[in-house]
């Protein structure tokens, strides 16, 4: 159902990791350790300024993949992994895509499961890459007859 898009991905898009989004998405999910917030902690650690939290790339934008229409409604979240070079920097740019990796369909209980595997980047100013993060989206037999009709 997707095989025609593997490899296929969005156009870089400029993401701020700015620093009240970064406390609220602390708050969020109950990490409250002050490297993501308190400027004394961060400017003392051994980066030098304060850093995002590890799953803080969910909240960027990562652009659209021209062809790729998922329902908003449905889907449901497989696994996702993150991997980092170096921590995101509170106060720095970062650009972020999205590339279609793989597509792959399994019979299960449910009928015929279709599992769509996304990778996201971010990359700094120089192209330098800071983190990939892939996940799995799992499109039910439901929602697949629902795309083909």
């Amino acid at each position: 159902m997707f095989k025609d898009q593997i490899g296929k991905q969005s156009e870089k898009v400029k993401n701020v990791v700015e620093r009240g989004a970064v406390k609220k998405f602390a708050e969020a999910i109950g990490d409250l350790h002050p490297i993501y917030f308190d400027e004394d902690t961060g400017r003392l650690s051994r980066y030098g300024k304060n850093i995002a939290p590890p799953t803080f790339p969910r909240v960027f934008d990562y652009g659209v993949i021209e062809g790729l229409h998922l329902p908003n409604k449905g889907l449901i979240h497989g696994e996702q992994s993150f991997h980092y070079v170096r921590p995101l920097y509170v106060g720095e740019e970062v650009y972020c895509y999205s590339q279609v990796k793989n597509y792959f369909e399994k019979k299960g209980n449910f009928g015929e499961m279709g599992f769509l595997v996304v990778e996201n980047v971010g990359v700094d100013g120089e192209g330098n890459t800071i983190f990939t993060s892939s996940s799995t989206v799992v499109i039910s037999e439901a929602v697949r007859k629902v795309l083909t009709k």
